[in-house]
């Protein structure tokens, strides 16, 4: 089993939850909203005639814990869903996982997912 993390453009969420979810390709996910900076280390912008660079920006974090056999599926969807093109559309993360265990029933493995 792998962890599939994705940093992504907030916007791009409710994007991202239909691709998954018409090509059945989770049972379910963690979202998160995060602050963080790539190399771009930000934009600047105005306000009020004054020039801003935040250093961190707001993205949002979808963590989906899928077998190996489906790794390459939910990547693919995830670049094809939210790629915009321009800088700031992410990254994603490939993480192992041991063991997973469902509280309620102590179900393990792939039937805990």
């Amino acid at each position: 089993m792998k962890k599939v993390e994705a940093i992504i453009r907030a916007d791009r969420l409710e994007d991202l939850k239909d691709a998954l979810s018409k090509k059945n390709l989770t049972n379910g996910m963690t979202v998160s909203q995060v602050l963080g900076h790539g190399k771009q280390r930000g934009f600047a912008e105005y306000v009020r005639g004054q020039k801003i660079v935040p250093t961190l920006l707001a993205k949002v974090k979808v963590e989906i814990v899928v077998c190996d056999a489906l790794v390459d599926d939910v990547v693919s969807s995830i670049c094809q869903t939210v790629r915009t093109g321009d800088v700031g559309d992410g990254k994603i993360f490939i993480i192992p996982v041991d063991e997973v265990i469902r509280i309620r029933t102590g179900e393990k493995g792939r039937d805990a997912l």
